[in-house]
Order: structure tokens, then C-alpha cells, then sequence
């Protein structure tokens, strides 16, 4: 009997955040299973109090923190976060919730192999006020979209998105948590497709953004 193939390895992903984590702790739920394509090698933030942070090091995981004012400027602390990055050999980073720009020196390293979420479905609704603008704005639909990050506020490829309603009686919280609950799904899911190389269903629920 021949001998069984031995299992592909698994693509390391580095996650930064800056805040609770939700989105990490989606997709470590889903690295638990030995069938996912993926593992988390290391969390990082910017933040030393970022409660993700202190979650993923409860699991046990390596965790790296690069704050902005330990830096003397932005592009020095840019520099340093790539060291920090490249130490850990990803071939994927994922930014779940990480609420600062990557710059030049970041994007050069890994530029291509950089997700980001948003709670929006972009090209509407950019940067960190989404669910609020969409509410102002009177959308009857938004959503939530998985893009790759280039140097832009949120201007990246899109690779996913799926849409959510805006239901009577809304408020920012109310929305942002079922905009949540499906951000978390869409970036497990569209990992997993980037690193089987299975093109994500960007097509089935992308309805554009439409005023009521």
C-alpha cells in the first residue's frame, strides 16, 4: 500500500490589530481546524493594551508591539514594523482591525500579500468612520469587503464582499455588529480561497451602494 502524501504546509499569516481582536479570533477559530490552509505564526499591534493582543498571547502565540510614538517619525516606525514583520516570515499578513496605515517600506516587503477588512462595501464609504457614513448617507444596503492593501485610505483590489441591509431602526452599534458577524466569515473564507489559490466569489452578493 502506498505511503499516504505527506499534508501540504500550512501558509504562515502574521495579524495586526489594535483593538478587541474579533476578527484574529475568527480566523484562529478556523485555524484550529487542521484541514484550514492557513495558521497564525504571530499577532502584532501597535497597541501594548490591545486586548487581541493579550487573547492571542493566552493561546500562547508570539506577539510583537511597535507603537507609533516610540518611533521619532511615521516612516521610522514604518521601517521598524517590517523588521518585525519579516522576523516572523508571513506569506500572508492580515490587518483585522488595525487601525493605522502601512506605509512604503511595509508595501514594498509585501506588497500583493496584504488583507485588509472593511465595513463597507467599498469603493463606498472609505476609511474609519464607514458604518456611520453609510447611516448618514440613508443606504438601504452595506456590507463588508476583504481587499488587498496598497498605499491608499482603502483604495486596494477588492477581492470579496458581501452585502448587509440597513434595517428601520438602526443605529451605528446595532449595524456594525451584524457588519461584523459577516466580515469575520468573508475573511476566513477568502484566506482560505487566496492561499489555495481558488478565486474568491466576489459576484453573488455585491449589490451596489443605493440610496433609499
Amino acid at each position: 500500500m502506498p505511503a499516504a502524501a505527506p499534508a501540504a504546509p500550512r501558509s504562515r499569516v502574521v495579524v495586526l490589530l489594535s483593538g478587541a481582536g474579533t476578527l484574529c479570533a475568527a480566523l484562529l477559530a478556523a485555524t484550529d481546524d487542521a484541514g484550514y490552509p492557513a495558521e497564525v505564526v504571530a499577532v502584532g499591534s501597535d497597541r501594548p493594551d490591545a486586548a487581541g493582543l493579550a487573547a492571542a498571547r493566552d493561546r500562547g502565540l508570539d506577539t510583537f508591539v511597535t507603537p507609533l510614538r516610540d518611533h521619532p517619525d511615521r516612516a521610522a516606525w514604518d521601517r521598524a514594523l517590517t523588521a518585525e514583520l519579516a522576523a516572523r516570515r508571513p506569506d500572508w499578513v492580515v490587518c483585522a482591525g488595525f487601525m493605522k496605515l502601512l506605509g512604503p517600506a511595509v508595501l514594498d516587503a509585501f506588497g500583493g500579500r496584504v488583507l485588509n477588512t472593511h465595513p463597507a462595501l467599498l469603493p463606498a464609504f472609505p476609511g474609519a468612520h464607514a458604518v456611520r457614513d453609510a447611516l448618514a448617507a440613508g443606504v438601504a444596503t452595506t456590507g463588508a469587503t476583504v481587499h488587498l492593501v496598497d498605499a491608499g485610505l482603502d483604495t486596494g483590489p477588492v477581492l470579496a464582499q458581501r452585502a448587509v441591509p440597513v434595517l428601520p431602526g438602526d443605529d451605528e452599534a446595532r449595524l456594525h455588529e451584524r457588519i461584523k458577524t459577516v466580515e469575520r466569515e468573508l475573511l476566513v473564507h477568502t484566506l482560505a480561497d487566496l492561499v489555495t489559490q481558488v478565486p474568491a466569489d466576489t459576484t453573488h452578493d455585491r449589490p451596489q451602494e443605493s440610496t433609499r
